[in-house]
């Protein structure tokens, strides 16, 4: 297959037709020039610095532009080398010396080694680091392990751990683990997120702000050429708006279609592709202040809502009921053994009623769309409906997905009784730690939004991450669940099986079960 070559200005003239033929949105519209692979993304990026972004939606444009240490092994989320080759653990667990491989050059022309690897963890991890004022980096809870990282010679880096550490690997393949050029960092200091540099097989070009992220094939990756020039990341972020677009033409590849929109990519024009992973959408409930300060309170909300009808009638059967905060995905560490609420609204008025909330007005945080949120809006009114017939006033916000973000990851306190919320997690430890522990509240940097705290959660969660043995890792987290799952700080709504449509000239796209869009062997005829 012969590919289109583009030069600059020939790839932003295709950017900028395509761009038009998708504002037009007409039926039958010229089709995305070949060897540009046009992707309807679900939100504008809010930065493309991989430390300092938290959502599936700028992941997607992400991993296609840097590598980490290590990646998820194709189809699955075992760790298999990149960056590095190989690497050895200490018999205590506690120190990682990595292979690093040899001759990789960042986009900007500078090379990988040890010191670049110091550079990006020193960056997140300490404040006194010149650099560390890039941030602020969310998920460097992600390395709160991490007491020293060495670069031994220019091939080999040392991690020292304060403790042994069972999910270390597998947050090294996340975008937070992700190796950023030093030298644009310092260029471009805080401005990094809009000149990003990696070593990924795409080299980013342009970002227009609420237009397109173009970018365009690394000749020289390590790891062999990808089957594009380039690739246009258009956000879009009404579900009908991108399933019109995907319908005339506008765009190649479509993310998280809406479940009433599948049916018209059905026949040989299209394909749509399914992929299990860890996903939960929950409600998370301000534990801290108002009705559901009372856990009576916060029961009642699992039993009025119901979640069957959101997830048969609103989702379409795409995804199910969920039980708990930990998904079913992780297999090995999920409890079976609980239940969801039942739908059960005579048992939430009676709870209301013991602990006097009958009447309660609530401020209800609902987003557009977002990174996973499925249908959020058809969701959130379900939900307000479902309330109300307990009893609840219950009334509406709804934002786009980076201004809902804004107000719900600082903290729901003096603003709202419960947010929409989902995650697509790499581990059973990433999301309890990161957003139900009490040293995870947003005043410590975490994402416990809703102001959650039991000791006894607390300790099994910090147990849990140093237990170098699965089968006890497993006991604690379902251990954790149980408590949890009776403590209701969220609303526990759906597990998601996450989807994509493509058009007929697309070839070799597969969904990853970590909710990455990995473009580089893909093909655009």
């Amino acid at each position: 297959m012969k590919l289109l070559t583009l030069t600059r200005r020939g790839l932003f003239a295709a950017a900028g037709a395509v761009l038009a033929l998708g504002l037009a949105g007409s039926p039958g519209a010229a089709q995305t020039p070949p060897g540009v692979l046009v992707v309807g993304q679900i939100a504008e990026p809010k930065s493309l610095d991989p430390h300092a972004v938290t959502a599936v939606n700028d992941f997607r444009i992400l991993m296609n532009v840097y590598d980490g240490l290590v990646r998820y092994k194709d189809g699955t989320l075992e760790v298999e080398p990149a960056l590095a080759t190989g690497w050895e653990i200490s018999e205590d667990g506690t120190v990682y010396t990595f292979d690093l491989r040899a001759g990789v050059t960042f986009h900007d022309g500078t090379p990988f080694d040890a010191e670049a690897v110091v550079f990006n963890f020193e960056r997140m991890l300490n404040e006194d680091h010149p650099y560390h004022d890039t941030g602020p980096f969310p998920l460097a809870f992600f390395f709160s392990a991490v007491e020293s990282v060495e670069a031994m010679d220019a091939t080999t880096v040392r991690f020292t751990l304060n403790a042994p550490y069972a999910p270390f690997l597998s947050n090294l393949a996340y975008p937070t683990g992700l190796i950023v050029s030093p030298a644009a960092v310092q260029e471009h200091g805080a401005d990094f997120g809009r000149n990003p540099s990696g070593t990924g097989p795409f080299v980013f070009e342009e970002w227009r702000s609420n237009e397109r992220v173009v970018v365009v094939r690394n000749d020289d990756y390590w790891d062999g050429t990808a089957g594009t020039e380039a690739v246009v990341f258009r956000p879009i972020t009404d579900a009908n708006t991108r399933t019109a677009e995907m319908l005339a033409g506008g765009i190649d590849l479509m993310v998280e279609v809406p479940p009433t929109s599948l049916s018209e990519f059905q026949g040989g024009d299209f394909t749509v592709h399914e992929q299990a992973g860890p996903h939960v959408w929950f409600l998370i409930l301000n534990a801290k202040e108002g009705p559901f300060a009372d856990k009576r309170v916060r029961q009642a909300a699992n039993y009025a809502i119901n979640k069957e009808a959101i997830v048969n009638d609103v989702l379409e059967g795409t995804a199910e009921v969920a039980a708990g905060p930990t998904p079913p995905a992780f297999a090995w560490a999920y409890n079976d053994a609980l239940e969801p609420y039942p739908y059960n609204p005579e048992k939430a008025r009676e709870l209301i009623a013991e602990a006097g909330a009958e009447g309660a007005e609530l401020t209800f945080y609902v987003t557009e769309g977002g990174s996973g949120m499925l249908d959020p809006v058809a969701m959130g009114t379900a939900i307000q409906a479902d309330l109300a017939a307990v009893g609840f006033d219950v009334s509406i916000e709804t934002y786009e997905w980076n201004t809902f973000l804004g107000e719900v990851n600082p903290g729901l306190e003096g603003k709202a009784d419960m947010a929409e919320m989902a995650w697509m997690t790499n581990d059973p430890d990433t999301l309890p730690f990161l957003a139900l522990r009490t040293d995870a509240w947003p005043d410590q940097g975490g994402f416990n939004s809703g102001y959650y705290s039991n000791p006894e959660v607390d300790e099994l969660l910090e147990a849990a991450r140093v237990a170098t043995d699965q089968a006890e890792r497993a006991r604690l987290y379902k251990e954790m669940q149980e408590i949890v799952q009776e403590d209701a700080p969220w609303v526990f709504v759906a597990n998601w099986k996450q989807n994509a449509v493509t058009n007929a000239q697309v070839e070799s796209f597969t969904l990853q079960p970590s909710f990455f869009l990995l473009l580089k062997d893909v093909v655009k005829n």
